[in-house]
C-alpha cells in the first residue's frame, strides 16, 4: 500500500470520527430535550478495486419505531381526554358541596333542603310567629341562592369549555402548520443530502402535541411527507395544513346548546367548511365538546327537574292559603288573555278581608259558568270592594279597592287537565318563581316581607258572616302541608343519566351530589390508568430511540481514542513521507 493511500484512509477516518463525535456530543447535550431521539452517524467502507479505501459516513440517521410511536399517540390523545374530565368533574362535584363535613353538617343541596325542613317544622308549632315566619323564607332564600349559583356554576364551566376548546383549536392549526412547514424543509434536506432526523423529531414532537388535543390518525408519504387526518379521514396536512375553525361563544347559558344538523348557538368544530366536531371523540378537545354539549348540560337538566319540582309542589301549598293581614294586590304567574279558555269545574271562593282578617265581602265562583277568562274577570269584578283586569305581561290581577286585602280559597276548583285550584292554575299566591333552577326565587315581595308568607286559610264554611273572623293565622294546616311537599314521596322522571326515582326533595337532591361524586371518582381512576398507559409507552420509545447517557458518554471516549489513534498515523505517515523524501534528496 502506497502512502498516500494509507494517509487518505488515516484522513477519512479522522474526519469520520469527527462527525461522529459532534453526534454524539449533540446526543449528550439533548438528552433531556423533549422529543429528541437518539442519533447515530453511519459509517461504511469504501473499497477500490478490491482495496479497502477507508470509511465515508453514508449519513445521520435516528430509529423510532412507528409501531410504538403510533401506541404513544393514541395514548396522548387518551390522557388529553381524560386529564380534561378529571378536571372539570372535580369542578363540578366542588359545586354541589359535600353531603356531610367533619361536623356532620354539609353543604350539599340536601343539606340546605333539610334546613328549609327544620325551619318550617319549628314554624308549625307557632305559625303566627313573625320570626319564625323570617326563618322559613330566609331558609328558602338559601336554597333558591344555592340552586341559582350551581347553575350558574355550570354554566361557567360550559363557558369554560367553550373557550378552552378555542385555545386548543388554535394550537392544534398551529402545530398542523409546522408539520406542512417541516414536511418542506425534510423534502429539501433530503434533496441536498443532508440529515432529516432532527426535523423528524420536531415532527413527531408536533404531532404528539396535535394527539393530545384531538384523535387523529396519520402516516409518512413515499415523499417523505407526513399526512394527518382526523378520526373520519378529513385531511388535516397532506399537501399543506388545512386548518380547523371554531368560534367561542360570548354568552353560554343553560339554552345555550350546539347542533350538527341544526341552528345552534354553539359553534362546532369545522375544517374546510366540513363539520367534524363529531369526528372528534378524543384528546383535550374531544372532552371539552363531551362536557360542553353532553355531561354539564345533563347535570343542568338533572338541577332543573329539582327546581322545577320542587316550585310547583310549594306553589300548589301556598295557593290554598293566604297571608295575615291578607294582601292589597294578587297578581298571577301565568300568562292569559281574555280569550283564554277556562277549562274548569268547581267552585272558588273570593274574599275582600280588613287587615285583621275580619270578612267585608265575598263570593262563591261558579267556574263551570265561565267559558274564557276574560268572563272570570267580569264575574270578579262583580264582588263588592274588588277589581280584576289582566296587565300588560297577560297575568291576572286581583286588588282591593279599599285599605283591605283579597283572600282566595280554591275550595273544589278544578282547572285544565292537571285539575289545578285556580289560584294555583293563575299562580296568585306562589310563594317561590321558577322556570329552572337558573332562576329559582323567592317572590320578590315575600323576600322582602316575610309577613306575607301564605300561612293562613280563607275560612271554607258553607256560607261566610260579614264581620265574622274568616283569617287565622293560628292554623298550621298549610305550614304543615308546606312540610309534607318537602319531605313525601314524589316521581322524578328520569334525566341527565339519571333513571327514575322515588323520594324526597332532599333524597333526590342527595343521588343528585352522589352521581357526580362517583364520575368524578371514576374520571380520577381514568386519569391515573390512562397516566400509566401514556408514561409506559413514553419510557418504552425512550428507552428504544432515547439518548442513553451511559452509552453516550462511553462512545465519546472511545472516538476521542479513534481520533487520537488517527492523528497519531496521520503523524507516522509525515513523519515516512518526510524521511522519504530526505533520502530522495541524499541521493540525488
Amino acid at each position: 500500500m502506497s502512502l498516500d493511500i494509507a494517509r487518505s484512509i488515516a484522513v477519512s477516518s479522522l474526519m469520520n470520527t469527527q462527525v461522529q463525535i459532534s453526534v454524539t456530543s449533540s446526543n449528550i447535550s439533548n438528552a433531556d430535550t423533549t422529543g429528541y431521539t437518539v442519533k447515530t452517524a453511519n459509517q461504511a467502507a469504501v473499497v477500490n478495486a478490491g482495496t479497502g479505501a477507508g470509511t465515508v459516513i453514508t449519513g445521520i440517521t435516528s430509529t423510532v419505531d412507528k409501531l410504538l410511536m403510533k401506541s404513544l399517540i393514541q395514548a396522548d390523545s387518551a390522557l388529553g381526554a381524560a386529564d380534561t374530565n378529571n378536571d372539570y368533574l372535580d369542578q363540578l362535584q366542588a359545586l354541589y358541596g359535600s353531603t356531610a363535613d367533619d361536623d356532620s353538617s354539609g353543604t350539599s343541596l340536601a343539606n340546605t333542603i333539610a334546613a328549609l325542613e327544620t325551619a318550617i317544622t319549628s314554624l308549625s308549632a307557632t305559625s303566627s310567629s313573625a320570626a319564625l315566619q323570617a326563618n322559613v323564607v330566609s331558609a328558602l332564600d338559601d336554597l333558591a341562592t344555592q340552586l341559582r349559583d350551581t347553575s350558574s356554576g355550570i354554566q361557567d364551566l360550559r363557558s369554560n369549555a367553550d373557550q378552552e376548546i378555542a385555545t386548543a383549536v388554535d394550537d392544534v392549526n398551529e402545530q398542523l402548520q409546522t408539520i406542512a412547514n417541516l414536511n418542506a424543509a425534510i423534502k429539501l434536506a433530503a434533496a441536498a443530502g443532508q440529515s432529516t432526523a432532527d426535523l423528524e423529531d420536531k415532527r413527531n414532537t408536533a404531532v404528539q402535541d396535535i394527539a393530545t388535543k384531538m384523535n387523529i390518525s396519520y402516516f409518512i408519504s413515499s415523499t417523505g411527507d407526513m399526512q394527518v387526518y382526523t378520526a373520519s379521514g378529513q385531511a388535516l396536512v397532506d399537501t399543506r395544513a388545512h386548518e380547523l375553525s371554531f368560534t367561542a361563544s360570548s354568552t353560554v347559558t343553560a339554552s345555550s346548546s350546539y347542533s350538527a344538523t341544526s341552528s345552534s348557538t354553539l359553534s362546532g368544530v369545522t375544517v374546510n367548511g366540513v363539520d367534524v366536531t363529531a369526528q372528534i371523540s378524543s384528546g383535550e378537545i374531544g372532552a371539552l365538546i363531551a362536557l360542553r354539549d353532553s355531561e354539564l348540560p345533563a347535570a343542568q337538566a338533572q338541577l332543573d327537574q329539582l327546581a322545577t319540582q320542587l316550585a310547583d309542589s310549594l306553589n300548589t301549598v301556598s295557593n290554598t292559603g293566604t297571608s295575615l293581614p291578607p294582601p292589597a294586590t294578587l297578581t298571577g304567574t301565568t300568562a292569559v288573555a281574555a280569550d283564554t279558555a277556562l277549562d274548569a269545574t268547581g267552585t272558588v271562593r273570593i274574599a275582600v278581608a280588613d287587615q285583621s282578617g275580619t270578612l267585608v265581602s265575598y263570593a262563591d265562583l261558579d267556574l263551570s259558568s265561565y267559558a274564557t277568562v276574560g268572563d272570570l274577570v267580569s264575574a270578579i269584578n262583580g264582588i263588592s270592594g274588588l277589581s280584576a283586569s289582566i296587565d300588560s305581561d297577560g297575568h291576572l290581577t286581583i286588588s282591593s279597592s279599599s285599605s283591605n286585602g283579597v283572600a282566595v280559597n280554591e275550595m273544589t276548583s278544578s282547572v285544565g287537565s292537571d285539575g289545578k285550584g285556580l289560584s294555583d292554575w293563575l299562580g296568585l299566591n306562589d310563594l317561590v318563581t321558577a322556570t329552572g333552577a337558573s332562576d329559582f326565587a323567592v317572590r320578590s315581595d315575600i323576600l322582602a316581607n316575610s309577613g306575607l308568607l301564605q300561612v293562613a286559610t280563607l275560612d271554607s264554611s258553607d256560607t261566610l258572616t260579614t264581620g265574622s273572623q274568616v283569617l287565622s293565622a293560628g292554623s298550621a294546616t298549610v305550614v304543615n302541608a308546606l312540610y309534607s311537599a318537602l319531605t313525601d314521596d314524589i316521581t322524578f322522571d328520569a334525566v341527565g343519566g339519571l333513571g327514575s326515582s322515588t323520594g324526597s326533595f332532599a333524597d333526590y337532591a342527595s343521588t343528585i351530589v352522589s352521581a357526580v361524586a362517583a364520575k368524578a371518582s371514576t374520571a380520577e381512576d381514568t386519569y391515573t390508568a390512562k397516566q400509566t398507559a401514556q408514561s409506559t409507552f413514553a419510557s418504552a420509545l425512550a428507552s428504544q430511540s432515547g439518548v442513553n447517557l451511559d452509552e453516550e458518554t462511553a462512545r465519546l471516549s472511545t472516538l476521542q481514542n479513534q481520533y487520537s489513534a488517527a492523528s497519531q498515523l496521520i503523524q507516522a505517515i509525515n513523519e515516512m513521507f518526510s524521511s522519504l523524501l530526505q533520502a530522495v534528496q541524499s541521493v540525488g
